[in-house]
C-alpha cells in the first residue's frame, strides 16, 4: 500500500498550515478510500483462494459495505453520547475507550495541520534532515536488488522486503508492544518453521488461518464486551496494564513544559499556559477545545 497517510498529511501541511480541520479531510479523501479499495481487493483475493464465484463476493461485499457503514455511524453517535469522558486520558490505563487510533488521528491533524510541517522538518524546525528518509526508503528496494545481483549465492538477500519492514512501523503509534510480540512470535513460527518443514500444509491454510485469526480477534473483542464490559468487570493482566515506562507519554523534543507537577524531563522553552506568546496561546486553545495530545510541539514563533 502506497504510504499516502503521510504525504497526505505533508503536502497539506503545505499548502494550507494552520488548517487542521482541512488537512483531516484531505487525508480522509486521499488516503482511507485507497485504504479502503485495498482492503476490499483483499478480501476478494480470499474469496478466489476459497474458490467464491466473483459476483457472488462482490454482492456480499456490496451488502456488508453498507450494513457495516450504517451500524458503525450509529454505535458511535451512541458510544459519544452514552459513555462519560470517552477518549479522554484521564480514563485508567485499562479501559477499552482509551481510544488510541483516534488519538494518534487528533494528534497528526495538529502535527501536520495545526503546528504544519514547515515548523517540524522544514526550515524552521529542528528535524529537516528527516526528509533524507525519503530517498533513503526509495533508493532502498534498489540496494537490496544490488546486493543480490552482487552476491547471488547469498539466499538470504532476497527475503529483505524494505516495504514490510518500514511499513510495519506504522501501526506503532496506536499498537503496544505486546501487539508486536504476538505478531513477530506468531509470523515466525507459521511463516518460518511452518513454511520450511510443512510446506503443503502452509500452501493450503495458511492464508485461511491469517483471516481466521483477524476473524477470531473482532469476535473476542465483541464476546469480551458483552461478557465483562457491559457488566463493569475487567480482566488485569500485564498486556493491559499500559507501556510499563513512566516516560512513555512525555514529549521528546524542546519546547513542551508540562509544568512543575509533571514527572517528565522539561525542557524550558515555553509553557503552555504562557499567555504572553501568542503561537503557545494558540496551541493551548486548541489544545483544550479538541482534547489532543501535543507531544510533538517544540518551537516557538520568534
Amino acid at each position: 500500500m502506497p504510504a499516502l497517510n503521510v504525504i497526505d498529511a505533508y503536502a497539506m501541511g503545505l499548502i494550507m498550515p494552520g488548517y487542521p480541520i482541512a488537512n483531516v479531510c484531505f487525508k480522509v479523501y486521499g488516503f482511507m478510500s485507497m485504504a479502503q479499495a485495498v482492503s476490499f481487493l483483499s478480501d476478494f483475493k480470499l474469496g478466489h483462494y476459497m474458490k467464491i464465484p466473483p459476483k457472488s463476493m462482490f454482492i456480499v461485499q456490496f451488502v456488508g459495505t453498507i450494513v457495516a457503514g450504517t451500524v458503525n455511524i450509529c454505535t458511535a453517535w451512541w458510544l459519544l453520547g452514552s459513555i462519560n469522558n470517552i477518549c479522554s486520558d484521564s480514563l485508567p490505563a485499562d479501559s477499552p475507550w482509551t481510544c488510541p487510533g483516534d488519538h494518534v488521528f487528533f494528534d497528526s491533524s495538529v502535527i501536520w495541520g495545526l503546528v504544519g510541517p514547515r515548523r517540524i522538518f522544514g526550515p524552521d524546525g529542528n528535524y529537516g534532515a528527516f526528509n533524507w528518509f525519503f530517498l533513503v526508503g526509495a533508493a532502498g528496494p534498489a540496494i537490496v536488488y544490488a546486493l543480490h545481483r552482487v552476491f547471488p549465492n547469498q539466499g538470504w538477500i532476497p527475503l529483505i522486503n524494505l516495504p514490510v519492514l518500514l511499513g510495519a512501523t506504522a501501526s506503532m503509534p496506536p499498537a503496544t508492544a505486546a501487539n508486536y510480540n504476538s505478531w513477530l512470535l506468531i509470523g515466525t513460527a507459521f511463516n518460518f518453521f511452518v513454511f520450511r518443514y510443512r510446506k503443503k500444509w502452509w500452501t493450503r491454510y495458511n492464508y485461511v488461518l491469517s483471516a481466521a485469526l483477524d476473524a477470531g480477534v473482532a469476535f473476542m473483542g465483541v464476546v469480551l464486551y458483552f461478557s465483562l464490559n457491559m457488566q463493569n468487570k475487567s480482566i488485569d493482566w500485564w498486556g493491559t496494564a499500559g507501556e510499563h515506562c513512566p516516560l512513555a507519554s512525555c514529549p521528546t523534543a524542546k519546547g513542551v513544559d508540562l509544568g512543575p507537577d509533571s514527572s517528565c524531563p522539561n525542557h524550558r522553552q515555553f509553557r503552555l499556559g504562557d499567555t504572553t506568546n501568542h503561537y503557545a496561546t494558540t496551541v493551548r486553545d486548541y489544545w483544550h477545545k479538541e482534547g489532543v495530545g501535543l507531544w510533538a510541539l517544540y518551537k516557538t514563533e520568534p
